[in-house]
């Protein structure tokens, strides 16, 4: 019996070490990395008071045990005012410290906020439907559903939005999930350090067909990325309104795809609902005039 408890331990810790290597804890950009250092110093100071609060608690109670002749009973004691210190103050340390780091975190890590870098960000247009992921590459003309390439060591910034319901938009791996949202704009600033593949999820329930709402970030050479979009290019298929409204429609489980081409105009259409309303493309002109799209800060 101990043997089988033993094998069963020894699984659990060899799944949970597995899980890292491809979670939070295993960041490969500079977002995801300075998420884990702040977790780590969250965690350090929590530890440092919760560590000695058990640490006194059992000796505590082996202190004042029913055989210890030398502990005083003291049943008239009723206040300390160096207990009392103590008591107050390092609570309240935890929470300065705490409050501290969350509130320098929270500027340097705010998802709007664009990277550090040599390199101009590729821009890439989200929209989150029922059930997958649509990317637009507005510079390059292209889009690919539940695929991402982009090139790794350069900053990439998303234009985040929601055709139908919100959403959220997470690659743990890099860092940062934020949500989509019909009708608003949300951004997010991202890097991809090293060559990889990365796994994207939904981290936000949104129906039956949220738990396959997934996606692979492939971070490849400059040269390959530009390869990538030739060959996407060449392959044809244009994304406009008709084939924008084919995959609107619920489904679930499909395979990647790429548009050699993309219609004008488009995403800011979605993000207005212009879209989901008339069934076509306005000029860019009207979206921008009538309808702009509500944009986060």
């Amino acid at each position: 019996m101990a043997m089988h408890h033993l094998r069963v331990a020894l699984l659990a810790a060899t799944v949970a070490l597995s899980s890292c290597q491809e979670g939070v804890l295993d960041p490969h950009g500079p977002v995801g990395k300075s998420e884990r250092l702040l977790l780590f110093d969250a965690s350090a100071i929590m530890l440092a008071v919760g560590i000695p609060v058990i640490l006194l608690t059992l000796v505590v109670a082996w202190w004042f045990r029913a055989g210890n002749r030398h502990a005083r009973y003291k049943p008239d004691w009723e206040y300390s005012g160096r207990i009392e210190l103590i008591v107050w103050a390092i609570p309240a340390l935890v929470i300065l410290f705490l409050g501290g780091m969350a509130w320098v975190s929270s500027h340097d890590l705010d998802p709007p906020r664009a990277l550090q870098s040599s390199s101009p960000p590729v821009e890439v247009q989200v929209v989150s439907l029922d059930w997958q992921w649509l990317f637009i590459y507005p510079a390059q003309g292209i889009a690919s559903v539940n695929h991402l390439v982009v090139p790794a060591g350069v900053p990439i910034r998303f234009s985040l939005t929601s055709s139908t319901v919100m959403n959220s938009f997470f690659i743990p791996q890099l860092g940062s999930q934020i949500y989509t949202m019909p009708d608003m704009t949300t951004h997010l600033n991202l890097q991809a350090d090293q060559q990889g593949t990365y796994h994207g999820l939904s981290a936000q329930f949104s129906g039956e067909g949220f738990s396959d709402m997934r996606f692979e970030l492939d971070a490849v050479s400059n040269e390959e990325f530009q390869g990538w979009v030739a060959a996407s290019r060449a392959k044809g298929g244009v994304l406009d309104a008709p084939a924008f409204a084919g995959l609107a429609r619920p489904s679930k489980g499909k395979d990647p795809a790429t548009y050699g081409e993309v219609a004008a105009g488009l995403f800011d259409a979605v993000a207005s609902g212009h879209i989901a309303a008339s069934g076509h493309i306005p000029p860019e002109g009207h979206i921008a005039a009538e309808a702009a799209p509500h944009q986060e800060p």
